[in-house]
């Protein structure tokens, strides 16, 4: 299955609206709590300039650009560890995602009801904070009592991941998420087996009103300054422009209004390279008459691994792989111009892909 990014927040803090604007796929964004009760899934193109640019070399029959899976996941309130709002639902479908966008409202608008009457992003994100910390605690509350069964039998590593359990029960209860426990070896394999809610990259995602989308208003000066120590980014959008902006056809008409608000870009265009970030993936692609295509792989994919991507037999029976980099062949502006050059390289099983490489395989099955 493909590595998804799940989208989290409190009711009626502008998730489904992003969804919306990220995917086209027209979740129910409504003005009250729980009206999205099943996760809505959707495919988003990664907007990337180097395809265009090599499309544009190549004049292929055909362009695929990579995709990432968002989902949108139905607001958390408080109570959600016990159940509340449909909280065990919700929370296993957090479990399922790789990665986390928190949205928190930090827009205000009487017409739009909050949850809990104010508005405060601050309280908002410890909200939900507290009830997957909760969660993660009842999850490692009971595999603690198996390790330390395990233990009896005096194993060195299952007396040592007992004192790992226990120093992470800890840091749980002491309001720290999964995510900033320091690991080893031993501690991340427990870690990776537990699917801490609390373990999942997180990207925060501050919804504000039009006038605050280029430097943000006193609702983010307090969101940011809360999460500071936390190294994760922090994104201003206005899902309401977003939502403008999907609604253009027209690619220019859709920059010309981008630009009219003062914006470089559409604001979905930075969530989606967060989220790819976040989900540890880079881009290598395919070029030919045919076709020109962008493939997902994991940051530090071999080259028989990249190949995998495409089909399995490519990476069971890979030989070698052929790789150009991406400057090299804007700057040449062909694959005979590279080999000419001499900036094609050869590589073996033990290449590590980089962003941007082009890739063509000899495999052999």
């Amino acid at each position: 299955m493909a590595l998804q990014a799940g989208i989290v927040g409190l009711p009626n803090v502008g998730k489904s609206t992003l969804f919306n604007a990220l995917t086209s796929a027209k979740a129910l964004a409504a003005n009250y709590p729980f009206a999205t009760k099943d996760p809505n899934i959707g495919m988003i193109t990664v907007p990337d300039v180097r395809i265009d640019k090599l499309t544009a070399l190549v004049s292929p029959q055909k362009t695929i650009p990579t995709t990432v899976e968002i989902v949108d996941i139905a607001g958390l309130i408080k109570g959600a560890s016990k159940g509340e709002g449909l909280g065990n639902q919700f929370l296993a479908n957090i479990r399922e995602v790789d990665a986390i966008a928190h949205v928190v409202r930090c827009f205000d608008d009487d017409n739009v009801i909050h949850v809990d009457g104010s508005i405060d992003p601050v309280r908002d994100k410890e909200i939900i904070d507290t009830e997957l910390i909760l969660k993660d605690l009842e999850t490692v509350e009971k595999r603690l009592d198996k390790l330390k069964k395990q233990a009896k039998g005096g194993n060195k590593d299952d007396v040592k991941l007992v004192e790992i359990a226990q120093s992470l029960l800890q840091h749980l209860e002491d309001e720290n998420p999964a995510r900033t426990f320091p690991v080893d070896d031993l501690s991340s394999g427990l870690l990776k087996e537990l699917m801490l809610l609390t373990a999942k990259p997180i990207l925060y995602v501050c919804n504000v009103d039009e006038n605050s989308v280029l430097n943000g208003n006193e609702h983010t000066k307090r969101f940011k300054e809360a999460v500071k120590d936390e190294n994760a980014e922090v994104i201003l959008i206005s899902a309401g422009i977003e939502a403008d902006i999907v609604e253009l056809d027209d690619p220019e008409e859709r920059m010309e209004f981008v630009k009219e608000m003062g914006l470089e870009e559409p604001g979905v265009n930075r969530v989606i390279f967060a989220c790819y970030s976040l989900l540890n993936l880079i881009t290598y692609f395919t070029v030919g008459e045919k076709e020109v295509r962008a493939w997902t792989v994991i940051k530090d994919s071999t080259a028989p691994q990249a190949a995998g991507v495409i089909h399995t037999d490519f990476e069971k029976g890979f030989i070698r792989a052929e790789v150009i980099g991406y400057d090299d062949y804007i700057t040449h502006g062909s694959e005979s111009a590279v080999k000419d050059a001499g900036k094609l390289s050869i590589e073996g099983k033990e290449y590590i892909v980089k962003d941007g490489d082009i890739m063509h395989f000899r495999f052999n099955v």
